[in-house]
């Protein structure tokens, strides 16, 4: 082959290598574009398949505003509670005026409400000679005759100026004296006076415990000895322990004894004497408490704690039930004894001085 020839051989080889090349550098047709597209779809949709499946995460719900508290309705009213009607009151409804069947009526009635049959007798003579008066002057007529009666036995005060003063409590069982006891402190306490409570009841089980409640409740102090013991020896030491601490009041419970156990009333004058002989010019209340319940057994009792002790006063207790309390009217024309105390409720603040027109007043009216 001729020089010539090698070089047309190698000329040939070069265009078709950059023939080669230029196709190579050419862009692909539509057709191929459209391929190249669908291959891409079909990948993306299989990765689409093999991704994990998102999980919906739900937003938390909110929190739901707690309701307003009901406003409580208010409380109703209390109504004032009605008066309860006297136990003559009745009269008065049936009668415009004094006349004989009006005052017959009324005695009975009186005698009835454990008046008695003597202050009975005073209140229809004094009435009869108003044999004029009418309506509701017969009613305050009657209240005037009663309230008069009540107070021939003296004004409801006790006397304690002295330091120490005393207060002996007397009665039979069951009428509310260690009760009355510790209203009694309560009130002295309130006024700025230092009690001691003295428990000279040492006959009955836990009497001294009871008393030693209302000591702590009050303030006051306590003088006591063991069950059984020597009543006088306790009244001695309490007397002498009140000198020494500067107490105002002693208040002396003592055993509940029937008016008719003669050496237990004799126990009593027994008391007195050794409050006389420790605190000599001290003043002494010697105070009768009653059931108001108890009827004209109550001034049975009366007669018979005056005659051991010298009651000086008495305190009427449950007052605020069916009692008639007309005995006090007895006591007071009878023995010359005022009722200085009365116990309207169980409270212990339910101890009031007596007052002897609203006494006559709440009778009748």
């Amino acid at each position: 082959m001729g020089l010539f020839s090698k070089f047309r051989s190698k000329d040939k080889d070069r265009e078709d290598e950059e023939r080669l090349q230029a196709e190579q550098q050419e862009p692909p047709d539509e057709e191929q574009d459209e391929d190249w597209d669908e291959a891409l779809a079909a990948e993306a949709m299989a990765a689409a398949e093999d991704a994990p499946e998102e999980v919906s995460v739900p937003e938390p719900e909110p929190e739901p505003e707690p309701e307003p508290e009901p406003v409580p309705a208010p409380a109703p009213e209390k109504k004032p509670e009605k008066k309860k009607k006297g136990l003559l009151s009745g009269l008065f409804a049936a009668f415009s005026r004094v006349d004989e069947d009006f005052l017959e009526e009324l005695e009975e009635r009186l005698i009835l409400a454990d008046a008695g049959v003597e202050v009975a007798e005073t209140a229809v003579e004094a009435l009869r000679k108003e044999k004029g008066l009418k309506g509701d002057a017969v009613q305050d007529k009657l209240v005037d005759i009663l309230t008069e009666e009540m107070e021939k036995a003296g004004p409801p005060v006790l006397h304690l100026d002295t330091k120490p003063a005393v207060i002996i409590m007397v009665g039979v069982n069951g009428v509310g004296k260690t009760t009355t006891i510790g209203k009694l402190a309560k009130i002295f306490a309130g006024q700025g006076k230092k009690v001691l409570l003295c428990a000279a009841d040492t006959f009955r089980a836990a009497a001294a415990e009871q008393l030693g409640i209302w000591a702590q409740r009050t303030g006051a102090d306590i003088v006591r000895h063991g069950e059984g013991g020597d009543p006088g020896a306790v009244v001695f030491d309490a007397c002498n322990a009140a000198k020494a601490r500067g107490s105002d009041i002693i208040i002396v419970d003592t055993a509940g004894r029937l008016h008719n156990k003669q050496n237990l009333m004799n126990e009593l004058t027994k008391l007195t004497k050794i409050v006389g002989r420790e605190l000599p010019g001290a003043d002494c209340e010697i105070l009768l408490v009653l059931d108001a319940t108890t009827g004209q057994n109550g001034l049975i009792q009366a007669e018979q704690f005056a005659g051991a002790a010298g009651v000086t006063g008495i305190v009427l207790t449950k007052l605020d039930g069916t009692a008639k309390g007309g005995v006090v009217f007895s006591i007071a024309q009878r023995l010359g004894v005022p009722v200085k105390l009365v116990g309207v409720g169980e409270g212990v603040d339910d101890l009031k001085v007596f007052d002897a027109r609203e006494f006559a007043e709440d009778m009748v009216r």
